[in-house]
């Protein structure tokens, strides 16, 4: 059994020796065939790569004698070219050379020309100098001739040689003033026909396209109360309610004897117009004590200035005017509150806009600034209760204090002609202005006004004189001037309606336009018996 076991062991470990052997001889001839292999493909490799260089070589010859052909079919080609280009620079040389002789040919002549110009202007000269010493010679002759004829005349005349100019000159400047009386009256007569037309024309038109109401918002100033008795609440005991409320509202309550009347009197629009919508709400609420007056005061007043906030803001929309400063627009609401003569300063000034406007646009102006000239032109009566000054010197500061531009502040400036116009647009701001300040049922005046302006515009006139009597008509518009004709002649008439027209420009405060209109009459009667 146990040579049996070791008879099987011998046997395997001679099998594992045969197969390790077999093992290692295939790899050795494996390796073997591998590294002919490889020497072939070397070998292989070597031939390809030596006939590729030899291809290389080849085509690169053939590449190098094509590019010298190219090299020298380019050198012929530019040969030409310059060739070419020689030939054409040498033609424009020649050309140049040949204007230059022709320059140097015409040089010559004008030389030549020049010389004879010369030698002519020289005995020109010779002759002007001969010339000159004939006529010295004869004006010296001309001149004692002269004064032995004047000698003669003065002989004759009996006058002196000053004596006879002046009288000469005297006559012609009354001649030539004369002449140019009748110039100037034919001049401004066809002239002011086409103003007037035109000028009426474009007023027309614009007022035409403005919609504006004929009768203005008054600020009210008298409170109704139900009865009389309210009378005495309003005042309380000993006085202590109606001290509350004008302390309260800055104004003075007069309680008379008009029947369901009470008057509030204050300078300050806004504060009576506070005053009396605080006073209606008081009486309506039946409560009256200084308690309720401060509360009710309080709110009004809130009240008041929202709604004159939104009133410029209104205005400003309605207008199209923008870019206005808010606080500037604030203050434009309080003119809400503002009459001048009866007609409300808020409307006046959109409807001075407005017409401004129309007017910018008939004769190409600049509406835009026209429109905000006319807006804010009376910005100074918002505040000329407040503030020392008139409104326009007001609106002045106002404008510069919120930056407007410097045209704007020149239309304020001069639509009471406190300036001469450097525009047109605060012409046509002005115009605007008087327009709306004159046109029916815009303001009323009280009588005592309206009497005083007739008796100044009597007086002015009365004043030059020549005058006999004046009549003011038309309610003002027209003053008819009857002058002495012996002591007034034609002429002086045009002039004396021109000095009368001026005085009462700078004299006198008026809306719209005064006619003045002199009559020179002379009647010779004779009766026969």
């Amino acid at each position: 059994m146990s040579n049996s076991i070791l008879a099987l062991i011998d046997s395997s470990i001679v099998s594992v020796f045969v197969g390790v052997g077999a093992l290692i001889l295939g790899a050795v001839i494996g390796l073997f065939i591998t590294r002919i292999i490889v020497n072939k493909k070397i070998l292989n490799n070597k031939t390809t790569a030596a006939k590729l260089l030899e291809e290389a070589y080849a085509e690169a010859k053939t590449v190098k004698k094509e590019a010298l052909l190219e090299a020298k079919e380019e050198m012929h080609h530019l040969r030409i070219d310059l060739d070419k280009e020689i030939k054409e620079r040498r033609l424009e040389i020649q050309k140049a050379e040949d204007r230059i002789v022709q320059r140097e040919e015409f040089i010559d002549k004008k030389e030549l020309s020049v010389d004879k110009k010369s030698e002519q202007i020289e005995e020109v000269k010779q002759e002007t100098f001969e010339l000159k010493t004939n006529l010295e010679k004869k004006i010296e002759e001309n001149k004692l001739k002269e004064k032995k004829i004047i000698e003669e005349l003065e002989k004759v005349s009996q006058l002196k040689k000053e004596d006879a100019k002046s009288l000469l000159i005297k006559e012609i400047t009354e001649d030539a003033r004369k002449d140019a009386i009748k110039f100037v009256k034919e001049i401004e007569s066809k002239s002011q026909e086409e103003a007037n037309k035109k000028a009426k024309n474009i007023v027309t038109l614009a007022i035409q396209k403005c919609a504006t109401d004929v009768t203005s918002e008054t600020t009210v100033s008298v409170v109704s109360i139900p009865n009389d008795d309210m009378k005495g609440r309003i005042i309380g005991r000993e006085g202590r309610n109606i001290r509350a409320i004008e302390n309260a509202m800055g104004v003075d309550l007069i309680v008379d004897d008009t029947p369901e009347a009470i008057t509030v009197s204050c300078f300050d629009p806004v504060r009576r117009e506070i005053a009396r919508l605080s006073l209606e709400r008081l009486i309506l609420d039946g409560r009256i004590h200084p308690t309720k007056i401060e509360e009710i005061v309080s709110k009004v007043t809130k009240e008041i200035e929202q709604t004159i906030k939104q009133a410029g803001e209104d205005t400003v929309e309605e207008a199209n005017v923008f870019g206005i400063h808010p606080e500037l627009v604030k203050i434009l609401g309080k003119l809400k509150y503002r009459t001048s003569y009866g007609q409300n300063c808020l409307k006046h000034s959109l409807e001075t806009s407005f017409i401004a406007g129309l007017l910018a646009t008939e004769l190409n102006a600049d509406v835009k600034l026209a429109k905000r000239a006319g807006l804010l032109h009376d910005i100074g009566k918002a505040l000329d209760h407040e503030v020392e000054g008139t409104h326009v010197s007001i609106g002045i500061e106002l404008a510069k204090k919120y930056k407007e531009s410097p045209a704007v502040i020149h239309c304020i400036e001069a639509h009471h002609f406190g300036v001469d116009f450097n525009s047109i647009e605060a012409i046509l701001v002005q115009v605007a202005d008087s327009i709306s300040s004159s046109r029916p049922g815009a303001r009323k005046a009280t009588l005592e006004n309206y009497v005083k302006r007739l008796e100044q515009l009597e007086e002015i006139s009365n004043s030059f004189k020549g005058v006999e009597k004046s009549y003011a008509i038309q309610a003002g518009r027209e003053i008819r001037i009857l002058v002495k004709p012996n002591e007034v002649s034609d002429e002086t008439a045009h002039f004396l309606a021109g000095d009368i027209a001026k005085r009462i420009e700078e004299e006198m405060d008026y809306p719209g336009q005064i006619k003045v209109n002199v009559i020179r009459e002379s009647r010779f009667i004779a009766t026969a018996k």
